[in-house]
């Protein structure tokens, strides 16, 4: 009888998971589709070390000791689920049969059944007692986390009763070796006792494992299904760039993101996988410094929004199908009153994002939230022309003056007055083209910066020209603040220059220039090898073509600009140079390398103000003074605004310069340190 009733209830509660899977499966179909099924050995590969080997996690050590905990022990545990479905259906069934193999099985599940409960009560003292606060939801993500908890608790709680019980009552299998147990059977001696104890755990053990299972998709916590899943089918590169617009697609009627059916499918699965941890927030400069930008909930209200709209779309296009087969007319998707932006993820916290990546970097499950937010970007922009008033001088000028400042593009080479370097135009023998940028070009600081670097190509022997007015802003502005149809004019009119030009090699010091034209160009047709100045300069110091240094005697940290760092994983090439200058000191701030604080202007921040919090930028600035350094040194020039204006503002009577790194090395090799 005990078998025919597990039959039935195993049955239904596989129906119940099988149902469940498929509704999910049929809310990914709303989203648009995209290719993620390729080189599959890289994606098996990431799930070995993402998923299975809690790589992104580990970056928090206590963290992710109580996930691996937990994590690894339900891994190992699945061989007694298995075992104890077979003893369910099959009369006297296991698979002790195994051998020394199910002695290692036994004593593993034990050991990790411990670990588990020691896991399950740590998470729930971090969560209830120490209230780590990105840990902090509402009442209703609480309750479910506690749950979750009790539930985890039961399933291995009462599996080592079980097998304790499966001891004392003289039924345990052979070959088995559970060291658990062993210490719990003599609390059930009583052979009779002991049997009515272990079909009681058995019954729970199993029950509790087939409704966690169907609880899972209902429940906050339906990343335990679709984590997996969600990082095999991730990004198999650094998400560093934007997905293109085809404006020429016949029948395009949309641009951006307007609701969840514009998302991609794996960006709807995103949504479905939020552990609810809250890492990306935790890291987000935004949300540290008082703003609305909650990267978490972005993501978690995407998948709001899906859950309230993608059933009725299903429903849609399943009567479409039938109008398909002649059963009547096509409906149209019925109009609930509400929008994904506004309604759901707010406008304002949309408009706060510095596209640092932070959120990426440290998510456990490789969610992707910055192209989610760009995505949004793009519909308000180019669909109802709504975006932050300071954005529209900046739309303007890009437009009509191919710069996001009010400059004339008949200045943009104005800055070498007085120096010897040659446009394209004037000299096309160059083997390297130098693309100086709108900041190096415009900004009366960087203009310092750029002249440095230049004099240091000189000085190398280094043969490169600028393009001079041809130059135009790579429309990095433009394309993260959701302008799409702007970035590309100029993107489409600098790779025209460029291969009109013959140029192969480019060397920029702006990362938001090295990032688009080195990630994003190549899709338009501008396939180039494309080097940040940190990593040029770094290469002729150990070529030998930049040496004979003076000391300097300083102590210099560095800001890690996050378009070279966490968006192209170039964080020694300006440490190296720094440790080149004799007398040198590098202190690091608490925040450094791919843990690096943004200064706050990327995402076409730069162009924007902060009205709401603390200032990215002094949030940064903090830092690099509490390390006592005399010099901050930079390698980007938004990054050398946002850090010279917070040491104006914290220190006014000076003692702490901010300093490009190209500005430094040229110091130390002219001996004016």
């Amino acid at each position: 009888m005990k078998h025919l009733i597990f039959a039935i209830v195993f049955i239904a509660a596989s129906a119940g998971i099988a149902w469940n899977l498929r509704r999910l499966i049929g809310y990914l179909k709303v989203g648009k589709p995209e290719n993620r099924f390729d080189h599959v050995w890289e994606r098996v590969k990431n799930v070995l070390v993402v998923a299975i080997g809690q790589s992104k996690l580990m970056r928090e050590p206590v963290a992710g000791a109580i996930h691996a905990m937990i994590f690894w022990g339900f891994l190992v545990l699945l061989a007694a689920v298995i075992e104890s479905i077979i003893e369910g259906l099959i009369p006297g069934g296991n698979i002790a049969w195994l051998g020394p193999i199910y002695s290692a099985i036994t004593i593993s599940q034990d050991v990790f059944c411990l670990s588990v409960l020691v896991g399950v009560v740590w998470a729930w003292w971090r969560r209830s007692v120490v209230k780590v606060k990105r840990l902090q939801g509402d009442a209703a993500e609480k309750k479910d986390a506690t749950l979750i908890l009790a539930l985890i608790g039961t399933i291995v709680a009462s599996l080592l009763l079980t097998n304790a019980a499966r001891l004392g009552a003289g039924a345990e299998h052979p070959w088995a070796v559970r060291p658990i147990g062993m210490l719990l059977h003599p609390l059930f001696s009583n052979p009779a006792t002991a049997t009515v104890v272990f079909e009681v755990m058995w019954w729970l053990h199993i029950l509790t494992i087939l409704g966690f299972m169907n609880y899972l998709p209902y429940s906050k916590h339906l990343h335990v299904i679709t984590s997996v899943p969600n990082v095999y089918f991730g990004s198999l590169e650094t998400v560093n760039s934007l997905k293109k617009i085809n404006f020429e697609e016949e029948g395009i009627e949309k641009f951006g993101v307007v609701d969840v059916e514009d998302f991609t499918w794996k960006q709807l699965l995103d949504g479905m996988t939020c552990t609810h941890c809250g890492r990306c927030t935790s890291v987000c400069p935004a949300n540290t410094t008082g703003k609305v930008l909650d990267p978490r909930e972005v993501i978690l209200q995407v998948h709001h929004r899906t859950m309230d709209r993608a059933p009725k779309f299903v429903e849609m296009l399943a009567a479409q199908n039938g109008v398909a087969t002649g059963s009547g007319e096509t409906p149209a998707m019925a109009d609930d009153g509400k929008k994904l932006i506004g309604d759901y993820v707010s406008v304002e916290g949309l408009w706060q994002c510095t596209t640092c990546m932070a959120c990426i970097q440290e998510c456990p499950v490789m969610i992707e939230h910055v192209p989610a937010i760009v995505d949004m970007r793009r519909s308000m922009v180019m669909m109802d022309a709504n975006f932050p008033p300071q954005l529209q001088s900046a739309f303007q000028n890009m437009e009509n003056n191919f710069t996001p400042w009010a400059f004339s593009a008949s200045e943009r080479a104005d800055w070498r007055e007085g120096t010897e370097v040659k446009t394209v135009e004037e000299d096309n023998e160059g083997e390297v083209l130098f693309w100086v940028g709108c900041a190096g070009a415009y900004d009366d600081r960087y203009k310092k910066v750029t002249r440095s670097f230049s004099e240091l190509m000189d000085i190398a022997g280094v043969n490169y020209r600028i393009l001079g007015t041809e130059e135009k802003c790579t429309g990095d502005p433009a394309r993260r603040a959701g302008n799409e149809y702007l970035a590309q004019m100029l993107i489409q009119m600098n790779v025209e220059t460029m291969n009109n030009a013959g140029v192969q090699k480019i060397v920029t010091s702006c990362p938001h220039c090295f990032n688009t034209i080195a990630n994003e160009y190549p899709e338009f047709g501008g396939k180039y090898e494309v080097l940040h100045h940190t990593t040029f300069i770094d290469q002729m110091v150990k070529q030998g073509k930049i040496n004979t240094m003076t000391p300097m005697q300083a102590k210099v940290t560095y800001h890690d600009s996050c378009y070279i760092g966490r968006y192209n994983n170039n964080y020694e090439a300006p440490r190296e140079m720094l440790k080149s200058i004799p007398g040198v000191e590098i202190v690091e701030m608490e925040r450094n390398r791919s843990r690096g604080f943004c200064c706050g202007a990327g995402g076409a921040q730069m162009f924007m103000e902060e009205t709401e919090g603390k200032r990215i930028n002094i949030e940064r600035t903090e830092e690099a003074l509490n390390t006592g350094a005399e010099v901050v040194a930079t390698a980007c020039p938004f990054c050398m605004t946002m850090m010279s204006d917070g040491v104006k503002s914290k220190l006014p009577d000076g003692g702490v310069v901010v300093k490009d790194v190209a500005e430094l090395v040229l110091e130390s090799v002219k001996g004016a340190g």
